[in-house]
């Protein structure tokens, strides 16, 4: 491949960790190929490990390293590099499986949302050759691939639980592979109460749920042809039977895309209010430039009213809320003898720090539960004495409980000295681990110089 047929440089680390799998066995490389464009494989007549090992993979990562390929064509997710930077070079040999999967069950849709690429108009669903994807070819992909595997990502195009064994497919995902990180977004309108409920009992770690606006009006101008009250019934069963089992997953979200027509605060405050009804874990505002008559002019890029809501939108970190309260937000003292006096110890001896942790939102931070991911804990992050960061995982404390909205409590870190004695800062934080730092949605954090003697 020559780089003068490309108009410009870019890299993408998607070949080295995720397959896309369509509903009709193909696989491609991404999630922003809504018309198969960019086939790696084919699992109707071979394995997983057949594509990921294979020449279309492999040749496909060798241009990347070069800074770029044809192949990619109009792909959203190629990652555009400065004129005189260098793409990362990664080997061609990824391993034997991937560490992530798309699962498409159909390009099938309910509703119409309007001008959006896998709308039924466009005519996805005839660049598919199969119209569900079949039972026993998903079985022995999540066989295979299923040990290697850290998350999965259950929807693509269409609207997976149009597929009439969609939730049993997550059930088998899960009794098979517990360790797999199972998420699907919905549009909340195929699934009966029924339904629902047993999705909750599938194991699956993550719901989102797309409804954009508060009235049935405003929503049906972009989700064309659903019906507000079911979507939001959904959500509510599915809510309901979370909290009536007594069950810490799925983590529900409601998304909500922010239009002309929705993103009044009356509307805005209305999903809020609709939102901590529901028992909805978190609410998040989803920026667009698309439809070109329907898009929020209220809400562009470097506005003062997108200013007010950041820590809120969907794509500027994974904590942010929506929900009043529900922004998880803290205040950690650092304890010392003298007060503003630096924390000091000797070049490799670990220094033990007492710190106070209050929680200043109105949702507890978890410190035990039945997952991995969003427990929270307390860290301390190295800096140099500029506070630019050295080490960002440099120490970590578990809350001693659970500690429930306006408490205290005192958690106890042990830092390890760095070898090299001089002066430092460390930046203390919470982490929701497996998703984010609390700074990253607007919680303050507190730095402590460091000395090393």
């Amino acid at each position: 491949m020559s780089l003068n047929f490309l108009a410009t440089r870019f890299q993408c680390s998607w070949p080295w960790t995720t397959l896309v799998m369509l509903c009709d066995g193909r696989m491609v490389c991404g999630c922003a190929d809504p018309y198969g464009h960019r086939v790696l494989g084919d699992m109707r007549t071979a394995s997983v490990s057949d594509v990921w090992t294979g020449p279309a993979i492999a040749t496909l990562r060798t241009d990347l390293n070069a800074g770029g390929s044809t192949f990619c064509g109009d792909c959203a997710l190629k990652l555009p590099l400065k004129k005189d930077e260098m793409p990362a070079v990664r080997s061609v040999d990824a391993g034997a499986l991937p560490s992530r999967l798309y699962v498409e069950c159909t390009a099938a849709c309910n509703i119409s949302c309007a001008e959006a690429c896998c709308a039924p108009e466009t005519g996805i669903t005839r660049t598919r050759q199969a119209g569900m994807l079949d039972f026993d070819l998903f079985r022995r992909v999540i066989d295979e691939a299923g040990p290697s595997l850290g998350r999965i990502d259950f929807f693509n195009y269409g609207e997976a639980f149009l597929h009439k064994r969609a939730v049993e497919m997550c059930e088998y995902i899960k009794s098979r592979f517990p360790h797999i990180y199972l998420y699907t977004s919905t549009n909340g309108l195929a699934l009966t109460d029924a339904q629902a409920r047993r999705l909750v009992h599938s194991g699956i770690d993550e719901v989102t749920f797309s409804i954009d606006g508060a009235t049935p009006e405003s929503y049906v101008k972009y989700r064309q042809r659903g019906r507000f009250d079911v979507a939001i019934q959904t959500l509510r069963a599915m809510a309901g039977e979370k909290r009536r089992s007594g069950r810490d997953l799925p983590f529900l979200n409601w998304r909500y895309i922010l239009f002309v027509w929705n993103d009044s605060d009356e509307e805005m405050d209305r999903a809020r209010e609709l939102a901590a009804d529901i028992g909805v874990d978190r609410l998040c505002w989803e920026i667009t430039d698309h439809p070109e008559h329907g898009y929020s002019r209220r809400f562009v890029p470097g506005s003062p009213s997108l200013k007010s809501i950041r820590h809120e939108v969907w794509d500027d970190n994974d904590l942010g809320n929506a929900i009043p309260g529900a922004m998880p937000r803290a205040r950690i003292d650092v304890r010392t003898l003298v007060p503003g006096a630096p924390l000091m110890t000797r070049a490799g001896r670990p220094l033990r720090v007492r710190t106070r942790v209050h929680n200043l939102s109105t949702r507890a931070f978890p410190a035990q539960a039945t997952y991995g991911r969003r427990l929270v804990r307390l860290g301390a992050q190295l800096c140099d004495a500029g506070g630019a960061l050295i080490n960002r995982d440099f120490a970590r404390a578990w809350l001693p409980q659970t500690l429930g909205p306006g408490s205290t409590l005192d958690v106890p870190i042990e830092i390890p000295a760095p070898e090299q004695p001089g002066r430092y800062a460390l930046k203390f934080d919470l982490v929701s681990e497996g998703i984010d730092w609390f700074e990253h949605c607007g919680s303050p954090t507190t730095i402590k110089n460091l000395w090393v003697r």
